[in-house]
């Protein structure tokens, strides 16, 4: 047969049998797709909706965390400012969010009642919205007897947990018509890591109500919301509002571990079939997880599949009508192109056949002149021709080393040219790489040699440090081929003219005899001293080294001046002067120098400054045997005169241990820093010596007197005695009322050196009685 005929049965055949299969494929994905948008839609309006409750739950529980952490602290404001206080903060809340129905705090009596000796017993103080919304006052005591076992509030008192409570419905006027669907949240008053009761708010979910209301992605769709032990929290049907699912659909729930589910704040879908209905429904479940509470809810979107089934009889309608129109226009696209591309084709597959040989030759250009895609096919083969036999040539350049031959890519798609351009650049990259890993070896190369040779000289010439300082300067300028340098090492003999002496100068191949003294700051050496840091100059003016370097009459272009530092102490700087810039490695090796410089001078200088110790040491023991005789007269009346003494101390210690029974003592230097104190300090104020020695005094003042202290502080270094009654803070913050004494205590130049601090603990804690509060039924 020919082509045409081939192209005309093959295609349309092999179109027909498609058509078939793509219908039949299309009638059971479309299903599944319809099925996976919809669950998928689902999904995240679940998903979306949840995270709106949450939003709405968790700031209901901040608010009810923010009226428990607002009293933690409950003993520092006493009753009743307290319980007004709070009280006043409790109503502004329940004014502030009409769904609140109640707000109150339950305190432990024993928390707030000293004489209370009991365990259990809780007061409830706060405020609800009785008849016509009208916000009522609250107060009452419970649990005397007992703690109702298995309650909300003994729950919370057990664990310690904040708690949202499954909700219920509730009726504060006890009318059936007044009934609205009612939650608990409720967080812990802690105190010291020790639970004194709660703060609750009571909320209407009628909100949520609405929210559930307004949820349906698709046709008959609808969703509900459900509590962690199940309760209908929000429910289209009023009627099912308190109700629990396990009652409403038994079969349903047990069949799928619902509550389980539910209560563990799993995200799951499902479908089942309402036997009562025969009707198929999707389910999404969402957990609403609430921060802080592990009960989370979970709200339940349900989509019937007969939404799902409408949604694929639209995609199989429209894949029918799309392929019966296909499948025409096919037939008459087949026939007019197998009439155009025959006998072109005959023409490319012979040039093509002589291409996959290797042949490439002008004479394989084809002219078809069908003004139609063969046509261009047969342009675009003559081009390939031409840019094949252009590869080639280009290849052979490389081949021949001619890394310069230009050539130019037909597109930015032919990836035969730049594979070759990308050969070509690899070449000359490898090549420059070789060339700079060469001279970067080089450098390696000359500071491993460096370092090797100035650690053999460091070895030698310890006993000379003149000479060995020169040694170091001359080897280091002729192996940096510098012009000239010096080494100034740190002279502290004299504590009150600390200067960096000129040790050793070089220059032009001669050793320089000059005499230079540089304090820590003055010109460049000096600030390099203070800084601790390299400094690097160029483009010096013609007049600078003689002005602030002094190392000789010539004038570089490039000054390097290094630190020798050990640690953090610089024993001296070297400073070098160059003709030519410095390239980094040369800084980088003077600067490893400097420190094997800075350590073997730190050695040399320590075993000088040992041999002048033992020299020092040997005359001393003469002049000291000559004492000696001297002394042992001496002793004998020392010896009286210390009995005398040793009976004053006994008298002395024991009015020191006195004070030290009754005061609370502290010596404190002028800087306000603690310098010693008594054991009885310590006790009052909850510390442990060392974490008050060294410490400044303030440490113990609160803030509000502050500023009187540093007032009476300036009076004490007036040499004026200050008494008078204070407060302090102890270690946990608590105030401790006292009656301090500071007193200066000076040296035989009248200088104050030290305070002399005394007190007396007259802290008396009062127990100020405290409500608790808490809504529970």
């Amino acid at each position: 047969m020919k082509i045409k005929s081939k192209m005309l049965i093959y295609i349309l055949v092999t179109s027909a049998i498609i058509y078939i299969v793509a219908i039949g494929f299309v009638t059971i994905k479309s299903r599944q797709l319809a099925l996976n948008q919809v669950t998928n839609v689902t999904n995240a309006q679940a998903r979306e909706s949840a995270n709106l409750i949450k939003s709405k739950l968790e700031v209901y529980l901040n608010i009810t965390k923010t009226l428990a952490k607002s009293v933690e602290d409950y003993k520092i404001i006493p009753f009743p400012y307290l319980d007004t206080l709070y009280l006043e903060a409790q109503r502004n809340v329940i004014e502030e969010y009409p769904e609140f129905y109640a707000v109150g705090t339950s305190f432990e009596l024993n928390a707030i009642d000293t004489s209370w000796e009991k365990d259990h017993g809780r007061r409830l103080t706060g405020w609800f919205r009785g008849e016509n919304g009208v916000i009522q006052y609250l107060e009452k005591e419970q649990n005397l007897e007992g703690d109702d076992i298995g309650s909300a509030y003994h729950t919370m008192k057990t664990t310690g947990d904040p708690m949202v409570v499954d909700p219920e419905m509730y009726s504060y006027t006890g009318d059936p018509e007044d009934e609205y669907m009612n939650s608990n949240f409720a967080f812990p008053i802690m105190h010291s890591n020790q639970f004194i009761g709660l703060a609750g708010i009571d909320v209407d979910l009628k909100s949520f109500q609405e929210i559930i209301n307004e949820i349906e992605p698709f046709e008959n769709s609808f969703a509900y919301l459900l509590s962690n032990d199940g309760t209908f929290a929000a429910h289209p049907k009023d009627e099912l509002l308190g109700k629990k699912i396990e009652n409403v659909h038994p079969q349903f729930t047990d069949q799928n571990d619902i509550l389980n589910n539910v209560e563990k704040g799993k995200s799951f879908s499902l479908a089942y079939r309402d036997e009562e209905t025969n009707q198929k429904y999707y389910y999404s479940f969402a957990p609403v997880e609430i921060s802080e509470v592990d009960t989370p809810w979970s709200i339940v979107t349900i989509v019937p599949y007969d939404a799902i089934q409408n949604r694929a009889n639209q995609i199989f309608y429209v894949a029918l009508t799309v392929g019966i129109i296909g499948l025409i226009l096919i037939s008459i696209v087949i026939w007019v192109i197998a009439n155009n591309i025959s006998k072109p084709i005959e023409k490319v597959t012979h040039v093509l056949k002589s291409i996959a040989k290797g042949k490439i030759d002008e004479s394989l250009k084809t002219n078809i002149t069908t003004n139609d895609e063969i046509s261009e096919m047969a342009m675009a083969l003559n081009t390939s021709i031409d840019e094949l036999n252009k590869k080639a040539e280009f290849a052979n350049h490389i081949g021949q080393g001619n890394f310069e031959h230009e050539f130019e890519l037909p597109g930015e798609e032919d990836h035969l040219g730049k594979s070759l351009i990308d050969m070509r650049d690899s070449l000359v990259k490898a090549k420059k790489e070789e060339e700079k890993r060469k001279v970067e070896d080089e450098k390696r190369r000359w500071i491993n040699e460096g370092l090797t040779k100035f650690s053999d000289i460091l070895r030698q010439d310890h006993d000379d440090l003149d000479k060995l300082t020169y040694n170091i300067i001359q080897n280091l300028i002729e192996y940096l081929g510098a012009v000239q340098g010096g080494l100034f090492l740190l002279n502290d003999e004299d504590k009150e003219n600390i200067v960096y002496e000129l040790k050793a100068a070089y220059a032009y191949d001669r050793q320089k005899f000059l005499k230079k003294h540089i304090k820590p700051g003055e010109g460049l050496i000096g600030s390099c001293v203070l800084e601790k840091k390299t400094i690097y100059m160029t483009q010096l003016p013609q007049d600078y080294m003689e002005i602030t370097s002094g190392l000789g009459d010539a004038n570089p272009d490039a000054l390097l001046i290094v630190p020798l530092k050990t640690e953090e102490e610089v024993l001296g700087v070297l400073e070098i002067a160059s003709f030519n810039k410095f390239e980094d490695h040369q800084r980088s090796f003077v600067e490893k120098v400097a420190e094997s410089i800075a350590s073997t001078l730190s050695s040399v200088k320590v075993n000088i400054r040992t041999s002048l110790l033992l020299e020092k040491s040997q005359q001393q023991a003469e002049e000291m045997a000559a004492q000696e005789e001297e002394m042992r007269q001496n002793m004998e009346e020392l010896q009286a005169t210390q009995e005398e003494s040793a009976r004053r101390e006994n008298q002395l210690t024991g009015i020191i241990d006195a004070i030290d029974n009754l005061f609370l003592k502290a010596e404190i230097d002028t800087d306000k820093n603690i310098l010693n104190i008594n054991e009885l300090f310590t006790e009052t104020f909850g510390y442990k010596g060392v974490e008050l020695k060294g410490n400044s005094i303030e440490q113990i003042i609160p803030d509000e007197e502050l500023e009187d202290f540093r007032k009476d502080w300036e009076k004490i270094m007036n040499s004026q005695t200050i008494q008078k009654g204070v407060q302090r803070k102890s270690k946990t913050g608590e105030k401790i009322s006292l009656v301090t004494s500071y007193s200066p205590i000076k040296d035989k130049d009248g200088n104050i050196t030290k305070v002399l601090m005394l007190a007396l603990n007259i802290n008396q804690t009062i127990q100020n009685k405290h409500n608790n509060s808490n809504l529970y039924k």
